[in-house]
C-alpha cells in the first residue's frame, strides 16, 4: 500500500481522463477554481482548447497509453472516461473504453507516484451482475481497489443529467420522466443526478484531508440533500 504524502499545503497536479464528457468537463471547470490546484492535465483523444493557463491538454493514443506514461505524473487522477455500446459499436468495444483504458491509466498513474484516485462508476456496479454494463463497472472497481493507491474514492451515480457531446435519445427521454417518477416510494434510489453535482462532490472529496483509504459514495451520498 502506498504511503500518503501528508503535506496538504503543497500545490496539487490533477490529471483528468474523460475530460470532454458530461462530468469530466464540469470537473475541469471546477478544479481550476481551487487554490490547492496548481495544474490540471487533461488527457484526451483529440485537441481541446482551454482559456485557463492552469490547464494542459495532451492528446494521446489510448490504444497505446504506455507511450504517454510521463503524462500520468501528478497527485490526483480523476477517471471520468466512458462511452455506450451504441457509440462504441458493441458491448465488447465499450469494455475497452470503460474498463481497459481506465485500468491502464490507473496502472500508469500509480507507477508514476499518483497517490489519490477518483473514479466515476455507476449505481448498481457489481462484478457478478447479469447486466453486462454493471458487470464491467463492478469488475473495474475490483481491479482498481487491488492496485493499492494511498486513497481510492469511487462515485456511483445513477442516470446523469446535462448536455452531452453525443445526444442519447433514451437518456433524453428518461431525464424528463425519471425526476417525477422517482418521487414515488421505493424509486428514490434511482433518481437522476446532474453531472455538475457529481463533479462538485469529486472536488469536495479531493480537497478534504484524507480520512479513509477506500470510500465508495452511493447515489444518496453523492446527490445533495
Amino acid at each position: 500500500m502506498k504511503q500518503l504524502n501528508t503535506n496538504s499545503k503543497a500545490k496539487k497536479t490533477a490529471i483528468v481522463i474523460g475530460a470532454t464528457g458530461l462530468i469530466g468537463a464540469e470537473l475541469v471547470d471546477l478544479l481550476v477554481l481551487e487554490e490547492q490546484v496548481e495544474k490540471v492535465i487533461t488527457i484526451t483523444r483529440r485537441p481541446v482548447e482551454y482559456a485557463n493557463k492552469k490547464i494542459e491538454n495532451h492528446v494521446i493514443d489510448f490504444t497505446d497509453m504506455t507511450k504517454s506514461v510521463h503524462l500520468f505524473k501528478g497527485d490526483w487522477l480523476f477517471s471520468c472516461l466512458g462511452t455506450t455500446a451504441k457509440i462504441a459499436g458493441s458491448i465488447q468495444a465499450q469494455r475497452i473504453v470503460d474498463l481497459d483504458y481506465q485500468l491502464t491509466a490507473a496502472e500508469l498513474a500509480i507507477e508514476q507516484g499518483v497517490q489519490r484516485y477518483f473514479l466515476v462508476s455507476s449505481s448498481g456496479a457489481n462484478a457478478t451482475s447479469f447486466s453486462q454494463y454493471l458487470k464491467m463497472k463492478g469488475e473495474l472497481e475490483v481491479k482498481i481497489k487491488a492496485l493499492g493507491f494511498a486513497q481510492t474514492v469511487i462515485f456511483q451515480p445513477s442516470l446523469l443529467l446535462g448536455e452531452r457531446e453525443h445526444s442519447r435519445l433514451a437518456e433524453g427521454l428518461a431525464s424528463k420522466i425519471m425526476p417525477t417518477l422517482c418521487k414515488l416510494p421505493g424509486l428514490r434510489h434511482y433518481r437522476p443526478i446532474k453531472g455538475r453535482e457529481v463533479a462538485q462532490k469529486m472536488v469536495c472529496e479531493a480537497t478534504k484531508p484524507v480520512r479513509q483509504k477506500l470510500i465508495t459514495f452511493k447515489l444518496d451520498e453523492v446527490f445533495p440533500t
